[in-house]
């Protein structure tokens, strides 16, 4: 990765709640700590974002594309993943590698959540590692930029 680059970790709906959200599910620890050990984990530069609203995860992927100093997305879109063809149309649109990340499997879980609309246009997806979901999309994020360079 290149030096004044950095790799964007992206929260959709409800992932502001994880730790007290379905812990059965998301486990019991706050989003805002596992986001932390990421970034500890790893010595590149990172920035954390999260937005209930999906115009404002296409306006972020938008203006980090833009800038051409994000070397990568880690995106979990939570239930969005499921339902938004305009964040798909975003990612399919810009020249920024997007990982999908869940921290459930998704593909052991409802119907309506095996599907993703996201993930055809995705670099690769990553889902059921719990907060490790995070670590190992951000490790494939730096793996695709060193590629690059």
């Amino acid at each position: 990765m290149k030096p004044n680059q950095y790799i964007l970790i992206l929260n959709g709906p409800n992932l502001n709640l994880v730790g007290t959200r379905e812990p059965g599910i998301y486990g019991v620890r706050p989003m805002l700590d596992i986001i932390d050990d990421v970034m500890a984990a790893f010595p590149e530069k990172m920035e954390y974002r999260q937005s209930n609203s999906e115009g404002e995860l296409i306006d972020i992927i938008q203006q980090v594309a833009a800038e051409r100093e994000c070397a990568g997305i880690a995106f979990n879109a939570g239930a969005y993943t499921h339902t938004s063809l305009a964040l798909a149309d975003c990612i399919a649109a810009v020249d920024v590698p997007v990982v999908e990340v869940h921290l459930s499997n998704i593909h052991a879980r409802e119907e309506i959540r095996r599907r993703s609309l996201i993930g055809p246009v995705c670099a690769g997806s990553i889902s059921g590692f719990g907060a490790y979901s995070y670590h190992l999309a951000v490790q494939a994020l730096l793996n695709l930029a060193d590629e690059k360079d």
